[in-house]
């Protein structure tokens, strides 16, 4: 895996064209760190080039650097045959690399074509050339969306695909996509990699970054494994197993989150009852009538395509959002007008699906984040006052119980990686003992290691009699982890599955509306 930092040919008599990418020699140094150790790298142009490793690896870093968001401190960076230094993402625009975040930036209150030409427009203008190359581009990715609807009203596999649209325009041949498939269900996915085929077809490369190993194998021409901020090998998705590939990201077998016996017991821990909340906008209910209950000992998952209203469901549960009607209780206890420190006192853990938004402090130290939700209770509060004597130790306890990998607890939380990040979050969650833990897409973005972790930490509060309600996009998650699945489609939850008799693409059905399965049982019926 060495890689040619001259102009012309590439190592081994290939020529320069053969390779859209490649990275020689990359190191990277922050104070106290080394993210990227002498990384080699090359993308043969026209292929989908898969990037694995753990959450720490170093993943992120190389991708920044190649989108140039940070400087190398040695190595070289050739794209298309010609060596290269990139100042700034706008630099690697230019030079036809393009990046799909995670995480989507766009304009909800703009539409399709505003959101493409944002930023562009200097270059690229906005008259009718501009318009019928976003038509024309939207064709290549799939978009059936008019150019003038706003994005408000798109799905998430069509944010996406908007998304990529987006640096297609800008002038990218190459794109890093990060963590693609996180929030589509399996049709979705199948829809995203028929894209990609179609594009590679095209001459379009990819590097595709995933903790998804079964997708990896599914969609990459070759497989890359990153391992403490080096690369370790390269891999043939048509031989290798995914076993192997975590092996060589982790050094273990695969995880996998089946639970197989019941702890479920008959005393209603959560029950929500005909809960409506309205839109913001006065229009259709958000929710309408939802009706579940959790007990103690149990793991109640939530199926849905995001944005049907489980992003609301649980912020009303928490007393983020007010019901329009509707009951929501703890152990008997109404809380349907407390406030959310209320709720937490009442016993109701909490880890939020974006971890840096409602989760952390990222510019604080990691004891600070343990205060967070918890600081009117023991051992953080000592009377009216907090004790930060008290948080720093608690901190250490869950840094070692929860194998939150950190220099100390003073680090700031920005500086871990999102593995542990979130190890952090589920740490201070199941602190204090909560009768209720709601785990909100609880192993986004993370590792196959800390996705482990925090698999064996819920089933073992489950084994203590903690109620959970889980909400994920993975769909082997939820199978694997709840005791029960409801489906919820528009605000309203329509069927339930049994966890040990579904399978993902019958619920992936239900989350669309595709109509009904003998292994889902629709609400009401």
């Amino acid at each position: 895996m060495t890689a040619s930092g001259n102009s012309g040919a590439g190592s081994g008599g290939s020529t320069a064209a053969e390779w859209a990418v490649e990275l020689a020699g990359i190191t990277k140094r922050f104070p106290g760190v080394v993210a990227n150790s002498d990384i080699h790298l090359r993308v043969r142009t026209g292929e989908v080039h898969a990037l694995c490793g753990e959450n720490g690896a170093g993943k992120s870093t190389l991708m920044k650097i190649l989108y140039g968001m940070q400087p190398p401190d040695e190595g070289t960076i050739t794209v298309d045959g010609r060596q290269v230094r990139f100042r700034s993402p706008a630099d690697a625009i230019r030079a036809g690399i393009g990046m799909v975040h995670q995480h989507f930036m766009l304009a909800d209150n703009l539409t399709v074509a505003e959101n493409v030409l944002l930023g562009a427009e200097a270059s690229h203008g906005i008259g009718a050339k501009a318009r019928a190359r976003i038509q024309e581009l939207a064709a290549t990715v799939g978009l059936r969306a008019d150019p003038g609807m706003l994005v408000e009203r798109l799905g998430v596999a069509d944010r996406q695909r908007l998304e990529i649209l987006k640096v297609l325009y800008r002038g990218a041949r190459t794109v890093i996509l990060d963590e693609p498939t996180a929030v589509l269900v399996p049709q979705e996915v199948d829809d995203l990699f028929e894209t990609l085929r179609t594009m590679r077809a095209d001459g379009y490369t990819f590097l595709f970054i995933s903790h998804k190993l079964d997708e990896v194998r599914a969609i990459a021409d070759t497989i890359s494994v990153i391992r403490r901020g080096t690369t370790v090998g390269t891999a043939d998705p048509k031989t290798v197993s995914s076993r192997q590939l975590a092996e060589m990201m982790v050094g273990s077998e695969l995880p996998t989150p089946l639970t197989r016996e019941s702890t479920v017991t008959d005393r209603e821990v959560l029950a929500v009852s005909q809960l409506s909340l309205a839109a913001d906008d006065g229009g259709r209910h958000v929710l309408e009538d939802v009706s579940l209950v959790v007990h103690a000992g149990e793991v109640l998952g939530i199926a849905g395509v995001e944005g049907n209203g489980q992003t609301e469901l649980v912020e009303t549960i928490m007393g983020m959002r007010r019901g329009a009607h509707g009951t929501i209780t703890l152990e008997g206890r109404d809380l349907s007008h407390a406030s959310t420190l209320q709720r937490r006192e009442a016993g109701i853990g909490y880890v939020p699906e974006d971890r840096t938004r409602h989760g952390l402090l990222a510019s604080q130290p990691l004891w600070a984040n343990r205060i967070l939700g918890h600081q009117s209770r023991p051992p953080i509060a000592r009377g009216p006052l907090i004790d930060r004597a008290a948080a720093r130790r608690d901190t250490e306890r869950i840094v070692a119980d929860f194998d939150v990998r950190t220099p100390g607890v003073d680090v700031h939380a920005a500086a871990l990686s999102g593995g542990n990040q979130q190890k952090l979050v589920v740490g201070r969650e199941l602190s204090g003992d909560p009768v209720l833990l709601i785990a909100s897409h609880p192993t986004r973005g993370v590792d196959v290691g800390a996705q482990a972790g925090i698999w064996e930490e819920l089933r073992q509060a489950r084994a203590r009699g903690l109620a959970v309600l889980l909400i994920s996009a993975d769909l082997d998650e939820l199978i694997g982890l709840s005791d029960s699945i409801a489906v919820i489609l528009r605000g309203r939850l329509v069927a339930t599955a049994d966890p040990s008799t579904v399978t993902p693409e019958e619920l992936g059905a239900a989350m669309t509306g595709a109509g009904s399965d003998p292994n889902l049982a629709e609400e009401g019926s």
